[in-house]
């Protein structure tokens, strides 16, 4: 996540993000499930311009960056007060005492319904920007306590770099040293509800260890690392969308070094070698009709 100041007030740029590694460990008593993942924020961004509201109320617009029909492919996102930016700011204001107004104005590239974390990074980024604009002082460990009151995937927002998520994904630990990786990652025309894809999914009676993958990634073996990419939810999509296998396929075909699906779907990612192999393969699934598909690479 990038803050920076304009003349007009800020902007932050909010990154989508990977989940390299993805364990569903059993439910819990609150209904969620027990999770460990590796997730990697990448360069792809929504843009959040914020002011202050002299009106003292919360304002919110959003739009997508592409124009056209082909736009209705990237997702709903809600305009309105269930939007999860608003429902962060309001939140925010409620435990911090404040009566400041707030306009914000969302600008989407990340697709929504596909595992890419796109509603979570924009609450995380309106925390970050509320609490600047008014100056709270309120540090990313005090804003993502809050912004798990909202989703499990926001507080590792805050963290600014790939991390260990555990619990229900609210429990953050960053992990550095994975070095500038490269994908391809294509959402096709139908997104995928995460509540669907959770009520098919069966824990494994034995976990797989994540500690392979973050060592052969600390290591620079991409190789290895492509062979251990994982994903408990991709079985479980599959069930509910073509999508899941014909992505897979197409990956394979595409010389990926590794292919998963990310959180629950309906986008999958290709580890490339280098720059150049994400942008043949983007291009490759563009031109076969896969829905949308971006060259990427680790969010600096």
């Amino acid at each position: 996540m990038h803050l920076h100041r304009s003349a007009a007030g800020l902007v932050v740029q909010a990154p989508a993000k990977l989940n390299l590694f993805f364990e569903v460990l059993g439910k819990r008593a609150d209904g969620y499930h027990e999770i460990e993942t590796l997730v990697y924020p990448i360069d792809l961004y929504d843009t959040l311009y914020v002011t202050e509201d002299p009106s003292g109320r919360v304002r919110f617009g959003c739009h997508w960056a592409r124009r056209g029909p082909e736009v209705d492919s990237l997702g709903d996102v809600p305009e309105g007060p269930e939007n999860l930016a608003v429902r962060a700011v309001e939140l925010l204001r409620q435990q911090a005492g404040v009566s400041r107004g707030i306009a914000m104005r969302l600008v989407k590239r990340i697709p929504s319904a596909a595992g890419l974390g796109g509603g979570s990074s924009d609450a995380a980024a309106a925390l970050v920007a509320a609490s600047t604009l008014w100056n709270l002082g309120w540090s990313d460990w005090q804003l993502g306590r809050l912004g798990a009151e909202l989703g499990s995937d926001v507080p590792l927002f805050l963290v600014r770099g790939p991390a260990v998520c555990r619990g229900r994904g609210e429990e953050v630990q960053p992990v550095s040293g994975l070095g500038l990786l490269h994908f391809v990652v294509v959402r096709p025309p139908a997104g995928l509800s995460t509540a669907a894809v959770y009520r098919a999914c069966r824990p494994a009676r034995r976990a797989r260890p994540l500690a392979p993958l973050v060592e052969a990634l600390l290591r620079g073996d991409l190789k290895r690392g492509g062979r251990l990419l994982f994903n408990r939810l991709e079985p479980a999509a599959e069930t509910l969308s073509p999508w899941v296998r014909r992505l897979r396929q197409e990956l394979e075909e595409a010389d990926c070094v590794g292919h998963r699906m990310t959180g629950s779907g309906s986008c999958h990612y290709g580890l490339c070698r280098h720059a150049r192999h994400a942008r043949r393969a983007a291009r490759r699934l563009l031109a076969k009709g896969f829905g949308f598909a971006f060259a990427v690479r680790g969010s600096r």
